[in-house]
This record gives structure tokens, C-alpha cells and sequence, in this order.
């Protein structure tokens, strides 16, 4: 079994790593915050005070922070990966960040003899518990096939997309149909709302149709509940349409309907709803009609 490294145990990445380790893979583990460090070691994990420590100490290492900025100090900075590099070394960004930065990053530890991987993931953290993430990965032939099966101990899927950075680009088109998805969700749902028909009704008329997606799957029966905590957070789902319409800005591609979502999960955090999960976003359209799930229809 594989020495494996992972960097950021957030929402997606502590279980993440739990995955690794129910599959008998050998971990250690560095978060900014120690809490969920000390969890791990409890659990079996050797816990380590830097990135730098970790490669050290790893042939392969996972690496899932919040944004480009943080990507690069992490791999890059003082302390970083790159200073605990060796030849030889695997790098795997489960993060969502701009594709021009997973170049970036790549370039510089193939100077140092390590092969790095773009792997975004989707499912959220129900993905994240039970494995089934599905990985969209960019870089080398060889890094792939050398990490398919720590990719197997948590996903359902893995597809090599491309170079580096192409990882990156699957994901802004994931998140593209995400966002859009749970944003036409919930107007799906005000609307039934409003109009005085059971929500719970419409989902069960449309789910199985041409309507059926992850997010009328798995979102609705949460959302009826006023369960809003998150699996993926609002206000990171907006980080995520950002690069996107970033990324479409780069190659000249006009992406009219994910600007109008990115705007309205601004919205959201402007409404302080933004640590809320992405599903959240029926509160905006709530609020603009004047009405809440679950309650009585004007």
C-alpha cells in the first residue's frame, strides 16, 4: 500500500482521507486548523505540522484548500511541498482552482522530478463519505495510472480529461451545470410553491422524467426539511462560477446564464446565507417572491 499525504481536511477532504485509509493506505495529514488533525490521529493517521513534512514523508500527495491563492503557498510558499519534494513524488490538487494556476504549479515540481495531477471532484460531501466522488483529472499518462487506485478508494469514477489544467476545465463545466442545476431547482419549486401546488408532488411528477437530476436526487427532501446545512458550501460555490467566468473570459466564451447564477449566489452571501449549502440558493428566490417552502401558498 501507498505512503499518501493529505493536505486540507475540510468538508470534502477529511473523509476524503478517511477513504484512503479504510482502503489500508498508509496517512498523513496537515490542516491549518489542528482539531480535525488530531481527529485523524485518533483514527490511525500520523499527523505532520507542514506541507513540507508531509512530502517528505509521502510518495503521493493530496492536496484540497480553498482557492488558487492557496494552492500555490501551499505547494509553493516556504514550508510548502516543493520544499519536501523527491523525485518521484506524485502531487494530486483535489481543490477547484483556475486552470492556469494547476499549470503553474505543475510546471514548477516537474523542475524538482514531481509529476503533479489537477483532480477536482464532484458528488459533495455525500460523494466525499461514501466514495463516489467522480474525478476529473488533468496531467501525465503516468501519474494517472500510478494514482488510479488511490482514486478508486474514493470515487466511483476517475477519467484522465487531458494535459494539465484540463482537470480544472472539467470542473468550471461541472460546476457550470451544477450551479445551474440547484439555481432551476429551486425556481421549480418556488413556483409550485407559490402557485399553491405540493412541491413534494412536482419532484415526484418530474424526477424521473427529462427533468431528472443529482440535485431533484438528492437536494429536495433536505430542503423541505429546512435542512440547509452544507455539503457544499454557497458562498465556495461562488468562488467556483467565479473561475468560471473567469475561464470563459481566457477563451473568449461567453457563459450569459452561469454570469446571471454567479449573481445570484452573490445574492446569497449578500443576504449572509453564503456558509449555507449551494441548495440554499431557493432562499434568494424565496425572498424575491414572497413566499418559503413549506409554508401555506398566498
Amino acid at each position: 500500500m501507498a505512503r499518501v499525504g493529505y493536505i486540507g481536511l475540510g468538508l470534502m477532504g477529511a473523509p476524503i482521507a478517511r477513504n484512503l485509509m479504510k482502503a489500508g493506505h498508509s496517512l498523513v495529514v496537515h490542516n491549518r486548523s489542528r482539531a480535525i488533525v488530531d481527529q485523524l490521529a485518533s483514527e490511525g493517521a500520523t499527523p505532520a505540522f507542514s506541507p513540507r513534512e508531509v512530502a517528505e514523508q509521502c510518495d503521493f500527495v493530496f492536496t484540497n484548500v480553498p482557492d488558487s491563492p492557496d494552492v500555490e503557498l501551499v505547494v509553493l510558499g516556504p514550508d510548502g511541498i516543493i520544499e519536501g519534494a523527491h523525485a518521484g513524488m506524485i502531487t494530486i490538487d483535489n481543490s477547484t482552482i483556475k486552470p492556469e494556476t494547476a499549470r503553474k504549479v505543475a510546471a514548477e515540481l516537474e523542475k524538482v522530478g514531481v509529476l503533479a495531477l489537477d483532480a477536482p471532484v464532484s458528488g459533495g460531501d455525500i460523494g466525499a463519505k461514501a466514495g463516489t466522488l467522480s474525478i476529473m483529472v488533468g496531467g501525465p499518462q503516468e501519474a494517472f495510472d500510478k494514482a488510479l487506485p488511490l482514486f478508486e478508494a474514493i470515487g466511483k469514477t476517475a477519467i484522465l480529461v487531458g494535459d494539465s489544467g484540463a482537470g480544472q476545465i472539467a470542473k468550471a463545466a461541472n460546476q457550470i451545470v451544477v450551479a445551474g442545476t440547484m439555481t432551476a431547482m429551486a425556481e421549480a419549486l418556488v413556483l409550485a410553491q407559490k402557485s399553491g401546488v405540493d412541491p413534494a408532488r412536482v419532484v415526484q411528477a418530474i424526477s424521473r422524467g427529462a427533468a431528472q437530476c443529482w440535485a431533484l436526487d438528492n437536494k429536495p427532501e433536505k430542503l423541505f426539511k429546512r435542512d440547509l446545512a452544507p455539503g457544499f458550501k454557497a458562498h465556495m460555490q461562488a468562488k467556483d462560477l467565479k473561475i468560471v467566468i473567469d475561464t470563459g473570459r481566457t477563451y473568449g466564451v461567453p457563459l450569459m446564464v452561469t454570469a446571471t447564477v454567479h449573481q445570484m449566489y452573490e445574492a446569497m452571501i449578500g443576504m449572509g446565507n453564503g456558509d449555507l449549502d449551494n441548495s440554499a440558493i431557493i432562499t434568494v428566490l424565496e425572498a424575491l417572491a414572497g413566499v418559503e417552502l413549506g409554508s401555506p401558498a398566498d
